[in-house]
């Protein structure tokens, strides 16, 4: 049977992209994996959890966009730039497959990436409901699309963002 969402129960989803920081050499979850600029992340998602129901996905390197809770293992070849983005996109449809997750369940979906990046995936990504940290080069298409822009500040979020990010999200 379908999930049935409550009519006062709030979804959240959030994405980001994986660090060359991995934090151990085993198997564990993404969540657990990366440190670095994904650290900044993981708190916001763990102050969103305080709030409603939130996801994690993680574009990687290697997997392509997984939920935070999949078991990984470290790996080389961290994409860093437009052309490895775009080359994960070929092999993995990282776009793809966050077109196909974010679905009507999300009243919000909070996007973290390089700017290079978003440019490969805000075309998945469901009009109104974005919440964009990202370059200034995007805001007036964010705002076109009915989504909430914040520039991007800090490793990846930065503290100023965080506190807008979790005003709306308690709106909800």
């Amino acid at each position: 049977m379908a999930y049935q969402k409550k009519a006062d129960e709030h979804h959240v989803l959030v994405i980001t992209n994986d660090s060359t920081v991995f934090l151990t050499n085993r198997w564990v979850s993404a969540f657990e994996m990366f440190g670095g600029r994904v650290t900044e992340v993981e708190k916001l998602v763990c102050d969103i959890e305080e709030i409603c129901n939130v996801s994690f996905g993680i574009i990687s390197g290697k997997f392509g966009f997984i939920p935070a809770d999949y078991v990984v293992m470290p790996y080389d070849n961290v994409p860093s730039c437009k052309e490895e983005y775009e080359e994960l996109q070929e092999r993995k449809d990282y776009a793809g497959r966050i077109k196909q997750l974010a679905g009507p369940i999300f009243d919000k979906i909070v996007v973290c990436v390089p700017k290079d990046m978003f440019a490969i995936i805000m075309d998945s990504l469901p009009r109104g409901r974005v919440i964009a940290v990202t370059s200034k080069d995007y805001e007036q298409e964010c705002i076109d699309r009915g989504w909430t822009f914040l520039p991007r500040s800090g490793a990846r979020v930065g503290d100023e963002n965080k506190e807008k990010i979790l005003e709306i999200i308690r709106s909800l």
